[in-house]
């Protein structure tokens, strides 16, 4: 399975607040090249790191593709300039974040000078984050990280509890 997550914590001029934006996203990459197949719970979390910023909407996909992951990259990122994504700095505020988590187990290490994009798989730092590992177990509660060959229950056990987080209804 190809997961993405969905992060955003500023409002968007196409869809409002941070949780409309993520619904927005959803239905705009489900089309003729992208089969969204499942949709995880919506999370609220504390920015990381700790920050006086909003707190974001996150929740992740599961989706199918015949494009290739750097394809799928290059789309996600032209997903997030047309939705109005500015990038002012690391763990700025956003409109929406559009991550690549993992292409069916695959293991890449690309850097910006091989692809003209840089792509990591999995996606770097997913294993200490809460807010992508809460969502992505709500839809594989049996993935396991294809590099720490670790499962997502004992990464999820792992992780620092002071991160905030509560799923939303």
């Amino acid at each position: 399975m190809i997961f993405i997550g969905l992060g955003a914590n500023l409002p968007s001029k196409r869809f409002g607040k941070p949780e409309n934006t993520l619904q927005g996203i959803i239905n705009h990459l489900d089309d003729s090249e992208i089969k969204v197949l499942s949709t995880a719970r919506v999370y609220k979390s504390a920015p990381v790191p700790v920050s006086n910023d909003p707190w974001y909407f996150n929740t992740v996909i599961g989706i199918q593709t015949n494009l290739s992951p750097s394809q799928l990259m290059l789309r996600l990122l032209e997903t997030e300039i047309k939705f109005g994504r500015k990038r002012s700095g690391v763990n700025a505020p956003r409109t929406i974040d559009l991550d690549l988590l993992d292409y069916n187990g695959l293991v890449i290490n690309m850097s910006v000078e091989n692809s003209g994009i840089g792509l990591n798989l999995p996606h770097p730092r997913m294993d200490k984050r809460a807010f992508v590992l809460l969502p992505l177990n709500d839809l594989d509660p049996n993935w396991c990280h294809p590099i720490l060959k670790i499962s997502i229950r004992k990464l999820i056990k792992n992780l620092d509890p002071k991160q905030n987080i509560v799923v939303l209804d």
